[in-house]
């Protein structure tokens, strides 16, 4: 295992026929992109020097994948997360964030206050939603992504400054 810090930039789905062609969820901005940023890794190492993409599935995109020669193969791996190393993204423009860069940070409101840390950056297909769990609390809010309601990502300081809607926190 590396010390690298990596992304999670797609998923196995399963296998896709009977000759090792595997269904992939891609989590990139064009999914097709995945490919250019192998090799991928999973999370206990296993290493995928190359991937081809072949075509389209329902939700999912096929590919061949070095290591991956029967279906059971690619059934075995349906679900595991594929990562990749960070340096091998693109950056980013200045209003967009890798979800990995935002867990974890602290969020406070606009007077300062503090409402707890990013849990999670949750996509049900509108916009991200950032879940923050409060602390001392078992509870989490969940804060709308939008330049409204977080007006300030500051990654260097570690820290979001959001605005919540009245009756939110």
């Amino acid at each position: 295992m590396t010390d690298t810090p990596r992304i999670v930039v797609g998923a196995f789905a399963g296998a896709f026929g009977v000759k090792g062609e595997v269904r992939l969820k891609s989590f990139c901005a064009d999914p097709a992109a995945i490919a250019d940023y192998t090799p991928l890794t999973t999370k206990d190492g296993r290493s995928f020097p190359t991937i081809v993409i072949t075509g389209q599935a329902s939700n999912a995109l096929t590919a061949r994948v070095d290591g991956i020669v029967t279906k059971e193969d690619a059934d075995a791996l349906k679900g595991a997360e594929l990562f990749a190393e960070r340096s091998r993204l693109p950056s980013l423009p200045d209003d967009e964030f890798y979800h990995s860069d935002l867990i974890g940070l602290e969020v406070v409101d606009t007077g300062g206050k503090a409402l707890g840390k990013v849990k999670a950056v949750l996509n049900h297909g509108a916009s991200d939603l950032l879940e923050v769990a409060q602390s001392g609390a078992s509870k989490t809010i969940l804060l709308p992504f939008t330049n409204a309601v977080v007006p300030t990502v500051d990654l260097t300081a570690g820290r979001i400054v959001a605005d919540p809607p009245e009756g939110l926190d």
